[in-house]
């Protein structure tokens, strides 16, 4: 007989850098469940966002396609229907689907019902676009076009929620992926449970040495909010798995722990709230996947870099289906299974900037390997971090006359990635037109009530 499919049971947080959780060696933070889930999966520790954004991101995500192909590189845009989806490839192959929380791939307003023709391929549904008032947050419910409210903490109601689904599954011989989709810790740090509003003393706070001292007293204190988010967050986690073993789902389901893209909070001269940028708080993600049938109940650090699209073709590998040919990821499944760590170049990008840090202010692609990261700007050379040696990336290694035989090397690699992708690098403006989008005046797309969905305009393959 053929074996059993694995359920999938995908936990994603929104911000949370790379760098945040005690596994990870951030001094202040607690996070036992995700320390404990560390030691029982794959730890990738070279995990990056395709394009540190939500939108962008969650497009790249569910189509293992990049940015510059779907044109999904601002956030509040439409993800067309044109585009296939893990959810329709899952349920293609048999699969149930279920979504529970945050969206932000409708583009018809942030507050607006999203209807089942519009929700790729996700059949239980208890979502809504963007909303990140944690403690009076809206969501829509199957075909009800009802607004409603999430009790308390959203977090923690999600997490009651897809338990209710996860018990709701017994006796059911399909297997099924559920996506949980969490607000936390992006901002507001504040919106907290009144228990957990001062679980941190931003005086004790110990920020990373690449955090300017003009701006320590300010991202002391966004940070205590910030990793409130991430202990109560990694409290819904180890609900989660409490619940899958105590069902006995545990060691034949994929359970991964990510997120979508990081938070800055000071470092390099960038202010709490800044992605979007290269440096390694924003563009590395954490990254946990566990399946017991592929690595038994121990766990390893894996080196191997990755991406976005590659991180939606693994998924599928690791299931057992063949990504389908629009996937642009690369299926690292023999990397999960055991095989060794390949040094890799990971590409990641920036098309068109809103962040406002004028000292970022600009387009880039960049490349993450084993122990390095080189970015490129449209003026030429710009990032080149030893991260080995540099783990807070202090040493631009750029202009170093040592580094230069490494440059170019790096540099080949950069190029050799986006020639596999058929990305010449151009100006914003290239792509802005390409797809045909009209901006906000913040840069990006306006989510204001009653602003026309744009959609990107359909490009030949």
């Amino acid at each position: 007989m053929t074996p059993r499919r694995p359920s999938v049971v995908f936990l994603l947080a929104d911000q949370w850098r790379g760098s945040a959780t005690g596994y990870a060696g951030d001094p202040n933070v607690r996070t036992p469940r995700l320390d404990r889930m560390a030691r029982r999966s794959l730890m990738f520790r070279n995990a990056v966002s395709v394009c540190p954004i939500c939108t962008p991101y969650r497009a790249a995500l569910l189509t293992g396609r990049y940015p510059t192909s779907t044109g999904m590189f601002l956030n509040d845009l439409y993800l067309p229907s044109r585009e296939l989806t893990l959810a329709e490839v899952f349920r293609g192959e048999g699969y149930d689907t279920a979504y529970i929380g945050k969206w932000h791939l409708d583009g018809h307003g942030r507050d607006s019902y999203i209807p089942q023709e519009r929700r790729q391929g996700w059949d239980y549904w208890k979502a809504a676009e963007c909303e990140h008032a944690y403690l009076n947050s809206h969501y829509y419910e199957g075909s009800s076009s009802e607004k409603r409210w999430w009790q308390g903490y959203d977090a923690f109601a999600q997490t009651d929620d897809a338990i209710h689904y996860l018990r709701g599954r017994a006796g059911n011989p399909k297997p099924f992926v559920l996506f949980v989709s969490y607000g936390p810790p992006h901002n507001p740090h504040f919106e907290l449970p009144e228990a957990a509003r001062n679980l941190y003393d931003p005086d004790a706070v110990r920020m990373p040495p690449n955090v300017a001292p003009e701006l320590l007293e300010r991202s002391r204190k966004e940070a205590s909010g910030y990793y409130a988010h991430c202990e109560l967050l990694d409290g819904c986690v180890g609900r989660i798995l409490d619940e899958m073993e105590r069902l006995g789902i545990a060691d034949d389901s994929i359970t991964i722990f990510t997120s979508d893209h990081g938070d800055m909070l000071g470092s390099q001269g960038c202010g709490p709230f800044t992605k979007q940028v290269p440096w390694s708080e924003s563009a590395v993600v954490p990254l946990l996947l566990r399946y017991p049938r592929l690595h038994g109940s121990g766990g390893r650090v894996v080196e191997t870099p990755l991406n976005t699209p590659d991180l939606a073709a693994t998924l599928l590998g690791l299931a057992g289906i063949a990504p389908p040919p629009s996937f642009e990821g690369e299926d690292l499944s023999r990397v999960a299974s055991g095989g060794s760590d390949e040094d890799r170049a990971s590409l990641y990008m920036l098309i068109s900037p809103f962040h406002g840090q004028r000292h970022a202010d600009r387009e880039y692609r960049a490349i993450r390997t084993m122990t390095h990261t080189y970015v490129r700007s449209l003026d030429g050379p710009w990032l080149l971090y030893d991260d080995a040696r540099d783990p807070y990336q202090l040493r631009n290694l750029i202009g170093d006359p040592a580094s230069d035989t490494l440059r170019a090397r790096m540099e080949a690699r950069l190029q050799s990635a986006l020639l596999g992708i058929g990305d010449r690098f151009s100006h914003r403006k290239t792509y802005i037109d390409r797809f045909g989008y009209e901006l906000a005046d913040h840069g990006s797309i306006s989510y204001a009530p009653g602003a026309r969905p744009q959609t990107p305009r359909p490009q030949d393959r």
